[in-house]
């Protein structure tokens, strides 16, 4: 189809048969370009630090580092589709952002059917990274409806992880953009922002008081998740 757009993704299963198997049914999907497959979480890590995917086609059940884990460390992945042999492992899944979970062994319908989820989830984020926010200056500009509303950078107090979403607490508003939180803090306009916690990061010149489990920002206490405490004390006291 003219004009699609095309996303990278990774393969990661330890099962030779299986691996071979889901790259038979993604190369049927022309708008996936496979990158990489792997038989384990080591070499994915490795590949992705060169050259990161959109998508990841993941075992869980294996050896080492299981595909849970290894997700929460691919956490800037768009999407995530967990494959596996073990039903239980559904809600865990949902836990560390799966887009979708299937069952092996694959089922030609019910693979087209998380395509279409996928596709459809990849174009929105697509969109949205091109339109729903832009910066100049000391001023964030954000999409809402036909008309931009404009922020000043001394306004935003923190920022708040919403799935899919982004939260920007303001002293009077609360906004949302169609972004994660890890791709937020890599833009320019929020280099003085520190992550404190998974779900929160804030504006280092707002911390009112810092403890080792929470942090008063204008008036808010935010919790300190345990393993972003020690980059924190760094950052904060270099």
């Amino acid at each position: 189809m003219t004009g699609e757009m095309e996303y990278k993704c990774f393969i990661v299963d330890d099962n030779l048969m299986d691996r071979l198997t889901t790259v038979s049914f993604v190369r049927q999907y022309s708008f996936l370009k496979i990158e990489g497959v792997f038989d384990g979480a080591r070499p994915t890590i490795e590949a992705a630090e060169k050259s990161f995917p959109d998508v990841v086609f993941l075992d869980i059940d294996m050896p080492g580092i299981s595909g849970l884990d290894l997700r929460v460390h691919l956490e800037k992945v768009k999407a995530c589709i967990f494959i596996t042999a073990y039903p239980d492992y559904a809600l865990p899944a949902i836990d560390v952002n799966g887009l979708d979970f299937l069952v092996k062994p694959l089922n030609a319908e019910r693979f087209e059917s998380s395509m279409t989820r996928l596709k459809y989830y990849l174009d929105i984020h697509h969109k949205a990274e091109l339109f729903d926010h832009s910066s100049e200056g000391d001023s964030l500009f954000i999409k809402d409806g036909h008309s931009r509303i404009k922020i000043q950078l001394p306004d935003i107090i923190y920022l708040e992880a919403l799935k899919d979403y982004t939260g920007i607490i303001t002293k009077e508003k609360k906004y949302c953009v169609l972004t994660s939180l890890g791709n937020i803090l890599e833009e320019k306009f929020f280099r003085h922002f520190i992550r404190i916690h998974r779900s929160y990061a804030v504006s280092k010149q707002m911390i009112q008081k810092i403890n080792s489990k929470e942090i008063i920002v204008q008036g808010r206490v935010l919790p300190v998740g345990r393993s972003y405490k020690e980059s924190l004390d760094k950052l904060l006291n270099p």
